[in-house]
């Protein structure tokens, strides 16, 4: 099946005093019709920077978009004009945020914030717009959605909210919908009835999904792929069932073990040692090196590519102990010789 989406080569910079930070350098990844990809890593990874980036929202200055390519359906979204990628943007693309309260306007009722992304993309009336308003809202199961489109966003709870940010976004039966948290900050019910609505969509829209997340356990329940990302580029991907069985990269299987166990004995949880590096003053080779118990050479000299590890299930990991180069055995007896600070 043809993608719907390819992000080749991405890079976004932005240019502070302190120096330049390469907060997306160089993402590949891809997006097919009806699949949900989740886009994994840390906080300051580069996630919600490229997702950014794709909608082309990217504020400038300090930031820019300085390379690759956006393909949406065969055209690339960084070469369109602003006046076709508005009328992408929302259309055919849309993206619920990660905090509902600063993406609606708390000025304007519900309804009416609804209303303008209908009006403006398909061209219908006030009344109509009201009514397909109306149907979102009990779509994404709101009660008394006749009373609620007269409401401020104060007024709801953030599951509410959030509810009402999905319905903004399904407005106009987009291609493609990037979701950014989209449950941070809710509880364990209403996520899951977050999660359940947007497998829903997918299934009876046809909708592809970007689920941009932190944990874990809702890639695992929600998405077919997963991309795994670390200071600014992707480190793993593979097919969610076969990351979850056989993590390739260190920061991957260190992800993985810091997830609590409900069964066995309680233990202290494990972390990964040491801290992302700073923006504007990356390591030279590979980026992990730093908290990586298995660097050796090679990783504090040169950063590996993204390559193919397994054929049959597509998984690519950036990570020298799996290049044909250098065997593992070789790695892990260098292992140290870099030295960590």
């Amino acid at each position: 099946m043809k993608p719907i989406l390819e992000v080749r080569g991405l890079k976004t910079h932005f240019f502070t005093d302190a120096g330049v930070v390469r907060s997306v350098d160089g993402v590949d990844f891809t997006i097919k019709q009806g699949e949900i990809l989740g886009i994994v890593g840390e906080s300051g990874c580069g996630k919600s920077v490229t997702s950014l980036s794709i909608m082309r929202l990217i504020p400038s200055p300090p930031g820019k978009t300085v390379g690759g390519e956006i393909m949406f359906q065969g055209k690339n979204l960084l070469a369109v004009s602003e006046k076709e990628m508005r009328s992408i943007r929302g259309n055919e693309i849309a993206m619920i945020f990660q905090e509902p309260m600063t993406s609606l306007n708390p000025a304007f009722r519900i309804g009416a914030q609804i209303c303008e992304a209908i009006q403006l993309h398909l061209g219908i009336g006030r009344s109509q717009a009201r009514q397909r308003a109306v149907e979102l809202l009990r779509e994404v199961g709101i009660p008394r959605p006749e009373q609620l489109i007269f409401e401020y966003p104060h007024q709801l709870s953030g599951g509410m909210r959030q509810r009402v940010m999905i319905a903004m976004a399904m407005a106009c039966r987009p291609k493609l919908l990037i979701a950014d948290e989209p449950t941070t900050a809710l509880d364990v019910t209403i996520q899951a009835q977050i999660l359940t609505l947007m497998r829903r969509i997918r299934d009876e829209a046809g909708t592809s999904i970007m689920l941009i997340t932190h944990d874990l356990g809702v890639v695992a329940e929600t998405c077919d792929r997963v991309v795994v990302m670390y200071a600014g580029k992707v480190i793993e991907e593979a097919d969610v069932k076969t990351l979850f069985k056989n993590p390739k990269h260190p920061y991957t299987q260190g992800l993985l073990q810091s997830v609590p166990k409900l069964k066995g004995p309680r233990e202290r949880l494990y972390s990964i040692p040491g801290s992302i590096p700073v923006p504007h003053a990356m390591p030279k080779g590979c980026k992990f090196a730093p908290r990586c118990p298995l660097a050796g050479q090679a990783c504090w000299e040169s950063e590996p590519e993204l390559l193919g590890v397994d054929e049959r299930t597509l998984h690519h990991v950036r990570c020298w102990l799996h290049h044909d180069s250098r065997s593992a055995a070789d790695l892990v007896k260098t292992a140290g010789k870099g030295g960590t600070t």
